[in-house]
């Protein structure tokens, strides 16, 4: 069974519209949790055009005081200002995305053979504040061994592709698959017996396209929705659109 992770940037977007407190992103993450997400994700950007710094560290509280039992993911592009932050917040895990800070959303994965040696010390850092750490990347067998060789814990793979309508579906879940697959046999931990890197998903996933990829990797540990469950929520509510996330996810998507 997968954990639902619902990224709550839409959310925080629409409030930003306005001056305003509404929607609130603290209350609305409250009402995901209730309905069975098993944590929330953030993208604070520097120009806090949806997630702001303050949110961060509310939701931190929010979890810490009232969901212990639920995760905490921030992603970003690894900057002092986002590590520290990072530091201070302590979320469970950090999913590190090569986004440059002018990109309305994330769209390709790290091109770790560039920037090896600053991930490999990114995730040192990270994880010595006892915090998982996960890498975005593009569907690509080749990529899991390296991300393993940095030192990730997981990777997040890319699914924009696979979302897109007018694009291949059935080609991009084979390579979703195949690179599922490499992380299986990837790293120290694969070596040793264990189930090599863990394997998280994320991007244009929707409930007509996600039974689909949990039947494909079955083994899928996280996927981080909020786009497509925010559009979702205007339809049947947010609770709702959240147990729907989580029954697709919970039965192997069948």
């Amino acid at each position: 069974m997968a954990n639902l992770s619902v990224n709550l940037n839409a959310i925080a977007y629409l409030r930003n519209r306005r001056e305003l407190p509404w929607p609130s992103v603290v209350d609305l993450a409250r009402v995901a949790l209730g309905a069975g997400a098993d944590g929330v994700t953030v993208h604070p950007r520097p120009d806090e055009r949806h997630i702001r710094r303050s949110d961060v560290f509310a939701l931190g509280d929010l979890l810490r005081d009232e969901w212990p039992d639920k995760e905490f993911n921030i992603e970003g592009y690894p900057d002092e200002a986002f590590l520290k932050l990072c530091e201070v917040v302590r979320p469970d895990q950090v999913t590190l995305v090569p986004d440059d800070p002018a990109q309305s959303t994330s769209d390709h994965g790290w091109d770790i053979a560039a920037h090896g040696d600053m991930l490999a010390q990114v995730i040192e850092r990270l994880q010595n504040g006892g915090m998982r750490v996960s890498l975005f990347i593009n569907a690509d067998p080749a990529i899991p061994a390296m991300a393993a060789e940095v030192g990730a814990d997981r990777v997040e793979l890319y699914t924009g592709p696979y979302g897109d309508p007018a694009g291949d579906t059935a080609a991009e879940l084979a390579r979703l698959r195949a690179t599922a697959e490499a992380c299986r046999k990837a790293g120290l931990r694969a070596a040793r017996g264990g189930a090599g890197l863990g394997v998280n998903a994320g991007h244009d996933l929707t409930l007509d396209n996600l039974p689909a990829l949990v039947q494909a990797i079955p083994d899928l540990e996280e996927c981080s929705i909020g786009h497509a469950l925010t559009a979702d929520a205007l339809k049947f509510g947010l609770g709702d659109a959240v147990r729907r996330y989580v029954a697709i996810l919970g039965d192997g998507g069948h």
